[in-house]
């Protein structure tokens, strides 16, 4: 268990809350659940209803589909967040790579939040870009990988 300060401190070192005022990252942290994995634990399975985020505090988690990596994350990283906005399943699995302590904010608390404080949603809409803009690299460079290895293959006669 995280006191009041550590909490704060941590939070505070989050991207999705940098440049946001104490005294509402004090009241964010206070709503905060701190939920304890074990290792190799499903956090939560792709297709299922989700209303919270979590932010791994210590750990290390796998985002996966089925036995498809598609991100492993560590301290301070934020995962579950698409299902606050868009009232869609779960697009994929989180599951634990070692016991993990977490953080869970819920679709409630965050809405609260973004009406006290504006600037948390911007943060999250920056997390967000940046995870689509990683994909899209990822996916560039699987598609130039496979064609030059296409281009290397013998012709069939």
């Amino acid at each position: 268990m995280l006191t009041s300060v550590e909490r704060l401190l941590f939070i505070r070192a989050v991207p999705i809350f940098k440049e946001l005022r104490d005294d509402f990252l004090v009241r964010l942290a206070s709503v905060m659940n701190e939920l304890s994995f074990p290792t190799n634990h499903t956090i939560f399975t792709e297709g299922k209803e989700g209303r919270s985020l979590y932010i791994v505090v210590s750990g290390r988690v796998r985002v996966h589909l089925e036995n498809r990596d598609l991100a492993n994350l560590e301290q301070g990283a934020c995962f579950g967040e698409m299902s606050l906005f868009d009232a869609e399943p779960r697009s994929a699995s989180v599951t634990t790579l070692e016991s993990c302590e977490c953080l869970m904010l819920t679709q409630i608390q965050l809405y609260d939040a973004i009406d006290e404080t504006p600037e948390i949603a911007i943060n999250i809409i920056r997390l967000l870009s940046r995870r689509i803009r990683e994909l899209n690299h990822k996916l560039n460079a699987r598609e130039i990988s496979i064609s030059s290895d296409s281009s290397r293959m013998p012709e069939l006669r």
